[in-house]
């Protein structure tokens, strides 16, 4: 997860309805984020050839006051890219989301300094992009009130579906705990995956990138706010 300071002004079209821009300490994030789905399941069945898949995203974060439970914390997707067309079709169909299909691949490998090298790549045109970092093999729990706490304590999904139409849906997922990152590097084809606006931002160095160990996930039945 690597998370960069993004002016609110370039955030703001991609809001949805019923919710307002997250910021943490003053700044306002976006972050490039690469991970695997593991044994997925879609309303309780399983699909070959589309059980483990990776998905690099690029999100930022939102905040909507429920009137019944307050204030949720959630996530704005400007786009998911996952290896199989199947994917989009089912994730944009039932949850409004952005998601493209373009080849993937990913690895994980112990190196010689007791390290581990991790690397989500997407490929646009001819051209391998990727997320690459060197991590601790060992995860250590995320602090309360860290940084960290805010980029991976966001239980909610919203997206754009017009004007005054906005959809939401619950992530259930335990805490989780982060590892260490040593070294980070990004190529990425920005201005034509994410537009021109990202550009600048996205071609800084990240302010923190660390690495979650996951767990398990349920992605629960969406609804709408409008």
């Amino acid at each position: 997860m690597a998370n960069y300071a993004v002016e609110p002004s370039i955030l703001q079209p991609y809001v949805p309805y019923g919710t307002e821009l997250d910021e943490w300490n003053g700044t306002y994030y976006a972050s490039m984020v690469g991970f695997m789905f593991m044994h997925t399941r879609v309303r309780g069945f399983s699909v070959p050839w589309h059980k483990h898949f990776e998905e690099v995203n690029l999100r930022f974060y939102v905040r909507h006051r429920d009137p019944q439970h307050g204030w949720r914390r959630g996530v704005v997707f400007v786009k998911e890219i996952v290896p199989r067309p199947m994917i989009v079709a089912v994730a944009n169909t039932f949850y409004g989301e952005k998601y493209a299909a373009m080849p993937m691949r990913h690895h994980w490998r112990p190196t010689a300094d007791g390290a581990l090298e991790v690397e989500y790549g997407w490929k646009v045109g001819e051209e391998w992009n990727y997320l690459r970092a060197h991590t601790s093999q060992q995860a250590t729990p995320i602090a309360a009130g860290s940084e960290a706490e805010f980029i991976t304590e966001h239980y909610w999904g919203y997206t754009r579906l017009g004007e005054r139409r906005t959809g939401q849906y619950e992530v259930v997922h335990p805490r989780w705990n982060a590892h260490e990152v040593h070294s980070f590097e990004m190529n990425c084809s920005i201005a034509r995956l994410y537009g021109e606006a990202f550009v600048e931002p996205l071609s800084q160095a990240p302010k923190s990138v660390f690495m979650a160990d996951g767990s398990a996930v349920k992605v629960m039945g969406g609804e709408k706010i409008g």
